[in-house]
């Protein structure tokens, strides 16, 4: 589960089909927020002060939405370190840092690996 960091009356939540957002108090369902399926367990989720939403998978992927409309803008994929199996690029947690702009990801392959924005 996510909740943004400034907008405190909704949060997200993951399941083994999609992401879904809920309102708080009550709970009440509000929206898919990704339009295509990640296809994998999603262990991890992370929502920064502009209203990106990560979501890191079993598999290794890494996908970024946009918070209020929950369209996905952009997939990644990591790699994992040289030696390793391939069924160790899972990602365990992920957390943006203070500025909002890296995103910190804690990997199966012992790993922790910081991610930035390409512009």
């Amino acid at each position: 589960m996510v909740q943004h960091p400034s907008e405190q009356q909704c949060f997200a939540s993951a399941s083994p089909d999609n992401v879904k957002k809920f309102s708080l108090p009550t709970g009440e369902f509000l929206q898919d927020m990704c339009c295509q399926q990640q296809k994998t367990i999603i262990n991890a989720m992370a929502v920064n002060q502009d209203g990106v939403m990560a979501t890191a998978g079993d598999d290794g992927s890494l996908w970024f939405s946009d918070w209020m409309s929950g369209r996905n803008f952009q997939q990644a994929k990591t790699i994992p370190q040289p030696g390793s199996l391939s069924s160790e690029a899972g990602i365990y947690a992920l957390s943006y840092d203070v500025t909002g702009s890296r995103l910190v990801t804690c990997e199966a392959d012992k790993t922790i690996k910081m991610w930035k924005e390409v512009k």
